[in-house]
């Protein structure tokens, strides 16, 4: 078992497991059947307002971690956690994301709590 973030525009490979789209909004430019994903829990997702606040550059990368880690508390966001933690227990995940530095995006964080257990 194991989690791994790629970039939704990368071609999907054999190991990738269960695809989740860990976005909001649909990326640009890709067909759902390129995409190949499997799974779209739109409600763990960060919200609008976190989302346009970090990518106005209105705050450090840990500050949006944090915030972002709040709003996985919320109920539906806590249980789609759940989900995708079951999930990545019965077999492969990736956490498709369409950032352009997943490394210091949400999906990053998602990943970190995944791994944490």
């Amino acid at each position: 078992m194991s989690v791994r973030v790629r970039r939704v525009y990368d071609p999907p490979e054999p190991d990738d497991g269960v695809r989740v789209l860990v976005d909001r909004l649909w990326p640009r430019g890709v067909s759902k059947d390129a995409a190949r994903v499997d799974e779209w829990p739109k409600g763990l997702t960060l919200s609008t307002g976190l989302r346009r606040w970090y990518h106005a550059g209105e705050g450090s990368y840990e500050e949006f971690a944090r915030r972002y880690e709040a709003e996985l508390t919320a109920p539906e966001a806590s249980e789609l956690l759940d989900r995708v933690r079951d999930m990545a227990g019965a077999g492969d995940v990736t956490l498709l994301t369409a950032a352009k530095s997943p490394g210091e995006s949400h999906a990053a964080v998602l990943l970190r709590l995944l791994d944490e257990g």
